[in-house]
């Protein structure tokens, strides 16, 4: 199993293989606080499901948990309303099953009419692909002098003067060990690269397997655990990791590879709000065991030189009090929301006490500032922040007590940290991006005291995209960001094309990554905007807080009010308009077609959450407890079922003239039920259909209101194939129904 062969053979070999290339949003995806070494797996930049973001991530700061809101794809191969055995056919399953068979029916029926368009976009996109995401290097972990990295489902070794001309062990291949079907979603090495243990995950299933390999001469199979979502080494032979089950993470065990090998359950989580990960500090000082639901933390320590004593309890949960927790020195440093005001702060305590009544204060973020990122290292922590629409780095210096920031380019939306292993490292490297320009390196040298613009480019630069930050004034008069992208030798922008996103949940700002879609879109002369509605997380905690639960109907003004705005300012007009939206976002992209469908002609949606208010009523349902912090809990507060349902899309569907809206949703989404879907597609559909037939004028335009199931394929993750041939679909509609738009000229006047 271990091939020594040259890089460029290895990339020759690359070229050959079917380049399976994952999408996970960051989510995302939201940003996240990549207090740990990683590999990522290859990701497709294609979907734009900024309500996503992977389960394999740890706890971002803007809000905990990212993967366990409607924002991850669908585990395994459930499906609504799963019969028991020797039991009869519910109505509600012969409903599912009719309401099913009716929307494939009408998919095959008309989808023929898309294809020859969405084979041109997807040409396009493919050569786009080639050309800007082959280039990027996967990100590395570094060990002393070895060098470790992933690429098509293989993990290599290399000596770090090696990485790029010399030669490469082949660790690991899924392929070789029969995980064809999965790819590589997190990697850990033990301190003295004995071990490794990977986690694979296929794009069905939400749950992962921890494969561990004994490594040497001839890397070896070691142990192989179900169900796992994370895990950390607590020394050479010991592995901590949490199980997850029906998309609930409630256990930690501890396993062995000493001569007496055994596993046991060390820490269990009995509410059910609540989800569990680890962590391992930067120093490798302690394993933190994380237990988090939407608003309060709660973490224990493991000390990694006594991995077999009981963990020690940090701070008890206090409601709505988030931290996460470092070490640095024989202190902690926490990351909390403890104090006023209720935004992020940095604060430090002896470990041997390290009460709440003791923490003292570091560094506090400013109001309505993001923090997107936090790295330690031995004397200097750095952040990543976002300021009214712009990215800074601050460093703060342990030793001299000082803080710098640092303005980056102002073309950045985005930033990937790259892997840091070892915290004594004098230098951070990380890349800027944003949805028009592809990834490019940088650097933060501590000892000189400045960033580095890496020099070295194999992608070209964007050059002819120009980035424009608006504020919208909301019907609160709050002022809302809004991030646009045209061609700058565009012309007449109120004829052009305008594509709105819209997310708006769970604290979580768009994942404004590179995207092979939106500088296609660019080039044709679309118009992008980015919509960072309160109930997100772009101006830090007090936004999101702003636009959940009672306040929820906020989002839905923002979101009315960026569009106008747009329109004002000659991006675009109505008729050229398309919302695209994704999970959660949904839900604000439908309460917007319900509450005013004149502003937008056409909606593209990815497995959206368009029936609250039936879903949470349902609290058998896996996310319904914890998702009570979110959107309230309408069964125990009558006022809050009735709020829910004044902005639920499905509950407030009526008969008036609808955009045009095609909908791509998964069989196997348990996240976002597919009955919810099917429901809302069929009401939908009939109201506009009796508009239609009510208002009954010559010409009178009939949306196009289209449900794409894919039987392959969940909330989280899609093979580079599926999620390519979903976004190609999206655009060829959109193209279609604004092409449509010179030749029916009364659509405007029946929509009145």
């Amino acid at each position: 199993m271990k091939v020594r062969m040259s890089y460029a053979e290895l990339r020759n070999l690359l070229q050959g293989l079917s380049i399976r290339v994952k999408y996970c949003s960051k989510h995302n995806h939201p940003q996240t606080i990549h207090l740990y070494s990683k590999i990522r797996p290859p990701k497709s930049h294609i979907l734009d499901c900024s309500r996503s973001t992977c389960t394999y991530r740890t706890v971002p700061p803007g809000s905990i948990l990212p993967w366990r809101f409607f924002s991850c794809k669908q585990e395994g191969t459930k499906i609504p309303f799963k019969r028991k055995q020797n039991t009869a056919i519910t109505t509600s399953e012969l409903l599912y099953k009719s309401l099913l068979k009716s929307e494939q029916e009408n998919w095959n029926d008309i989808s023929a009419r898309y294809k020859d368009m969405t084979e041109r976009i997807k040409e396009k996109l493919e050569e786009l692909h080639n050309k800007y995401t082959f280039n990027s290097e996967s990100p590395r972990i570094r060990f002393g002098e070895n060098v470790y990295f992933e690429e098509n489902g293989c993990i290599f070794l290399s000596k770090a003067d090696d990485v790029d001309e010399g030669n490469v062990d082949i660790l690991f291949s899924t392929e070789d060990l029969g995980f064809s079907d999965a790819f590589i979603q997190r990697i850990r090495i033990s301190p003295d690269q004995r071990y490794m243990a990977i986690s694979l995950k296929s794009e069905n299933s939400e749950e992962a397997t921890c494969v561990i390999m004994k490594l040497g001469r001839f890397p070896v199979l070691e142990k192989v655990i179900p169900s796992v979502f994370s895990f950390e080494w607590a020394t050479n032979d010991v592995l901590y990791y949490t199980s997850q089950k029906n998309l609930k993470c409630q256990n930690v065990f501890m396993t062995t590879f000493t001569n007496q090998k055994h596993t046991k359950l060390v820490y269990t989580e009995q509410d059910a709000r609540f989800f569990v990960d680890i962590y391992c500090t930067k120093d490798r000082r302690f394993l933190t065991i994380n237990s988090n639901s939407k608003t309060t933390s709660e973490v224990w320590l493991v000390d990694c030189r006594q991995p077999f004593k009981l963990p020690a309890l940090v701070q008890a949960r206090t409601k709505g009090v988030i931290y996460h927790v470092e070490h640095r020195n024989d202190e902690l440093y926490i990351l909390t929301t403890y104090g006023e005001p209720a935004e992020y702060k940095l604060m430090k305590v002896p470990v041997a006490c390290s009460g709440m009544e003791n923490w003292q204060l570091v560094y506090a973020l400013e109001k309505k500032t993001k923090l997107v990122d936090l790295e330690m290292f031995s004397d200097h922590c750095i952040m990543f922040l976002k300021i009214a629409g712009h990215l800074y780095l601050n460093v703060i210096s342990f030793d001299s007590h000082s803080v710098q920031s640092i303005k980056l380019p102002t073309w950045a939306c985005e930033f990937e940290l790259e892997s840091h292993p070892e915290h004594t490292t004098s230098t951070c490297y990380f890349q800027l991006t944003s949805p028009v320009h592809p990834p490019k390196r940088f650097a933060y040298s501590f000892k000189e005291n400045n960033l580095i613009e890496q020099a070295v480019q194999e992608v070209p630069i964007i050059t002819n995209c120009h980035t424009t930050r608006l504020l919208a004034k909301s019907k609160d008069e709050t002022l809302v960001p809004i991030t646009v992208f045209h061609n700058m030798n565009s012309k007449e922008l109120h004829r052009k094309p305008l594509l709105v996103h819209v997310y708006g949940a769970y604290g979580i700002d768009f994942n404004m990554g590179f995207k092979e879609e939106k500088l296609m879109l660019i080039e044709e002369g679309w118009v992008l905007a980015y919509c960072h509605v309160r109930g997100g997380g772009e101006l830090g905690l007090s936004w999101h807080k702003d636009g959940c639960q009672h306040n929820k109907l906020k989002g839905l003004h923002d979101l009315k009010a960026c569009i106008m705005l747009l329109h004002e300012l000659g991006f675009s007009q109505p008729k050229y308009t398309a919302l695209a939206a994704a999970s959660a976002g949904g839900v604000l992209a439908g309460a917007l077609c319900n509450t005013d469908p004149e502003l937008i002609r056409a909606m593209v949606l990815q497995a959206p959450f368009v029936d609250v208010l039936n879903t949470m009523m349902k609290t058998h349902l896996p996310l319904t407890i914890e998702e009570q912090e979110e959107w309230g809990n309408p069964l125990a507060d009558e006022k809050c079922m009735k709020y829910i349902k004044s902005y639920c899309p499905y509950q407030n569907i009526k008969t008036q003239c609808y955009p045009s809206v095609f909908i791509t949703a998964y069989e196997n989404d348990q996240r976002i039920p597919l009955i919810g879907v099917l429901r809302y597609i069929q009401k939908l559909r009939k109201a506009a259909l009796d508009h239609a037939s009510r208002t009954n004028k010559k010409g009178n335009w009939i949306p196009n209101i289209i449900l794409d199931i894919r039987a392959n394929g969940s909330h989280c993750d899609s093979s580079w194939e599926d999620s390519l041939n979903e976004v190609a679909r999206h655009l060829a509609f959109l193209n279609k129904e604004l092409e449509e738009v010179c030749h029916l000229q009364h659509h405007s006047k029946s929509c009145k």
